[in-house]
């Protein structure tokens, strides 16, 4: 009985049950899917997420865990899978440094909330902000008046910039 308990079975804790080719693949494949759905899903709300947005992730990442896994149950499974999400988001941050399209894919491009002291309600309305929310960011930046206000965006990681008169 004892000898059970220092007993290891280094071929089912090594030995991947499928291909590397197999498990990459599936890493790749589910990474974009990911990727992907959150960029359409997970909206930008001033620089935070919401409660919501993290069930959306966690539960994403539950439903996602048998794509990538397959039933996987070994030690090298886990990291070549692991090894290929994380290249795979190393490549991607790298090639949208490197190149304007792939940024813009990517990131958001800035959406104008104030225009010469004037709120552009669509923009506000497509971007989730409510004018209370927006009035508040504008006096946590010290501006009582929306009127002093040239131009203020969202930008892309949800915080919203402001430019004064």
């Amino acid at each position: 009985m004892e000898s059970l308990l220092w007993e290891v079975d280094w071929k089912g804790v090594f030995n991947p049950e499928r291909s590397l080719a197999e498990m990459i693949l599936r890493g790749t494949i589910m990474y974009f899917v990911i990727v992907t759905l959150l960029r359409i899903v997970v909206k930008r709300q001033t620089g935070s997420i919401a409660s919501t947005d993290v069930l959306v992730i966690v539960l994403i990442a539950e439903i996602a865990g048998p794509g990538f896994m397959a039933d996987a149950t070994t030690v090298t499974e886990a990291v070549v899978l692991l090894a290929t999400v994380l290249g795979w988001s190393w490549v991607v941050d790298r090639l949208g440094y490197r190149f304007r399209a792939v940024e813009r894919l990517l990131d958001a491009e800035p959406v104008m909330l104030i225009k010469d002291g004037r709120m552009i309600v669509a923009n506000m309305r497509d971007e989730l902000v409510s004018k209370t929310e927006l009035i508040t960011h504008l006096r946590k930046n010290g501006i009582a008046d929306i009127g002093e206000v040239r131009e203020a965006y969202m930008e892309a990681d949800g915080e919203i910039s402001i430019l004064r008169r």
